[in-house]
């Protein structure tokens, strides 16, 4: 049976990256690991390592993305939450024996080579959930 390994991080949605690194990194004193650009995600991400998870601070990078949307819609603020799990093929089956509405079916690659698939809020109480599985513990 899949299991979660731990909280991977928070995901922040913001107008102004560096406007959000002024608080997080600078008034709060979190070390910001690198910015990387997602293509796929259409965004770039600030990554700020707490303990063993992050906050990631995301920013849309075109206007008509699925998080300029959100943007647009609900302001900036938190996005998601993300799970690791020891094997997300598992998990997301687990999730289907239990009616859970998933958005991604099958798994994509994400930011870091982590395979990725989102959770429907609908099933979690209103919480837009994201699963991961460690680069390299797949293929």
């Amino acid at each position: 049976m899949a299991s979660i390994q731990r909280i991977h991080h928070a995901a922040i949605v913001v107008q102004d990256l560096e406007a959000g690194l002024r608080f997080w990194r600078d008034a709060l004193g979190l070390q910001l690991d690198h910015v990387e650009d997602i293509p796929e995600q259409v965004s770039r991400i600030a990554f700020l390592p707490v303990g063993d998870a992050e906050i990631e601070l995301v920013l849309p990078t075109t206007e008509d993305s699925g998080i300029a949307r959100y943007l647009a819609k609900r302001g900036p603020g938190i996005h998601h939450v993300c799970l690791e799990v020891d094997d997300l093929t598992g998990m997301l089956d687990q999730l289907r024996r239990h009616n859970i509405r998933l958005i991604n079916e099958q798994p994509v690659v994400g930011a870091g080579g982590r395979l990725a698939a989102f959770v429907h809020p609908e099933s979690t109480g209103g919480v837009l959930l994201e699963l991961y599985q460690a680069a390299g513990s797949w293929g």
